[in-house]
């Protein structure tokens, strides 16, 4: 049984994946607007990831007799520069939900909520994985500099990135 600080605590994270997904909906727009659509694609499978993560707390406060509490999604920028200037916007954002997850396991400990830190360890585990993927692009981006055809070489690269299977993003 969650106490209610990890619950509320819980449904924030909900909060903060949704807008995740919500965030890199709006760079799948973008990406497609400025003629990249392999970056496109790869925001869009982004946000099935980001999807999932929010599901996944949905369902563990529920598994865990809480109640989830959905709340506003606030809108996302719509415009993000450069790719290098989008892809580092992505990283501070996956910086932030990294320093949100470890709050998270910070509180569950310190609430001796160890059935928590247990479920949590997936999501650290995540936005170490999440961070070096982003880490990776923008290492490319900065190897392609002002290199169209670099840049759309790492187009068709993105485009290749295959959807989360539900399966395996599960607990």
């Amino acid at each position: 049984m969650l106490n209610e600080k990890m619950e509320e605590a819980l449904n924030e994270q909900i909060n903060r994946e949704l807008y995740s997904s919500y965030l890199y909906l709006a760079m799948s727009a973008y990406s497609s607007s400025i003629g990249l659509p392999g970056f496109s694609h790869w925001f869009k499978v982004q946000v099935r990831e980001e999807t999932i993560h929010g599901m996944k707390l949905f369902d563990y406060i529920n598994r865990q007799g809480g109640r989830v509490k959905l709340k506003e999604i606030k809108e996302p920028p719509m415009e993000f520069g450069t790719p290098m200037e989008m892809f580092q916007k992505t990283l501070q954002h996956e910086q932030f939900v990294t320093r949100s997850i470890n709050d998270l396991v910070d509180l569950a400990r310190s609430e001796k909520d160890e059935t928590t830190v247990s479920f949590l360890q997936w999501y650290v585990k995540e936005q170490v994985e999440e961070e070096e993927n982003d880490n990776e692009i923008i290492d490319k981006l900065k190897n392609a500099g002002e290199n169209k055809e670099a840049l759309s070489t790492l187009d068709a690269e993105l485009a290749k990135r295959l959807p989360p299977n539900d399966e395996e993003e599960s607990i």
